[in-house]
């Protein structure tokens, strides 16, 4: 069994739009590279930079209730730490490594989500040397959204999905629609020896219902999905075993 790449995405900020990459490279046992390193704190959450663990992602801005977090349009320099956000004409530039930086962020979220706020915002940090992310799952190290279950879930709601709708990153071609949830356990591997092991099914939450263009939110995703299988499951988990290089175009092949 093969399937193809046809995307790579990575979320630095948590709930902010995604960057493409036509190549990166995964290290064992790590998150994807760039991914979900900052969120904003939606009044004091108790998170410990020092000794983080994982929190739900309701002490956060997140695209779930927060629909206007898609309006954003944002670019991360991973050299700078400098996040770059454009809002309906106004820019702002942020170096996130400075408390300055940090400050100008969190304004900006004052300003365009005030009644979405539960207390103070605040940009949070994961430090490179906790290994921690703010993904939504425990073991969210890589997703994978398959793009056939997205043209299937079209057919449920009978209007277009765009696949950026699930936040994955990777996107991937050449499975037949769902084939991914029967696929935990199994092994991709690809041309430069990496290895994914798809460890857990992917549940969907409100977040995919919110258009990630528009910020409107259109659709009801996650009951159509159980309203036609019995389950709210769209896309896979996936942990690194083995590290290397990933790129548009590769072919991944099952091999366990």
């Amino acid at each position: 069994m093969t399937t193809t790449l046809s995307a790579l995405y990575r979320y630095p900020v948590k709930g902010f739009s995604p960057e493409p990459l036509e190549r990166t490279v995964l290290e064992t046992s790590g998150y994807f590279p760039g991914d979900r390193l900052y969120a904003i704190e939606n009044g004091d959450s108790g998170f410990d930079p020092v000794a983080p663990r994982h929190q739900p992602k309701t002490k956060y801005l997140m695209l779930m209730r927060d629909e206007a977090l898609a309006r954003l349009r944002t670019r991360y320099d991973d050299a700078t730490a400098t996040l770059t956000v454009e809002a309906d004409g106004e820019t702002i530039v942020a170096k996130l490594d400075t408390a300055a930086g940090r400050a100008s962020l969190e304004d900006l979220m004052r300003r365009r989500l005030p009644d979405a706020l539960r207390g103070e915002p605040r940009v949070l940090a994961a430090l490179e040397h906790t290994g921690y992310r703010f993904t939504d799952s425990k073991i969210g190290y890589v997703s994978l959204i398959n793009l056939a279950s997205v043209r299937a879930v079209e057919e449920y709601v009978g209007a277009p999905v765009d696949p950026l709708r699930f936040r994955g990153n990777l996107h991937v071609e050449g499975l037949a629609p769902w084939a991914e949830l029967e696929m935990v356990g199994r092994v991709l591997e690809a041309p430069s020896g990496l290895r994914l092991k798809l460890t857990k099914r992917t549940v969907r939450c409100a977040a995919t219902n919110v258009d990630p263009v528009s910020g409107a939110r259109d659709l009801d995703i996650p009951w159509a999905i159980d309203a036609h299988l019995g389950h709210r499951d769209c896309g896979v988990y996936a942990e690194v075993i083995a590290g290397g290089m990933l790129a548009v175009g590769d072919t991944l092949t099952a091999i366990g």
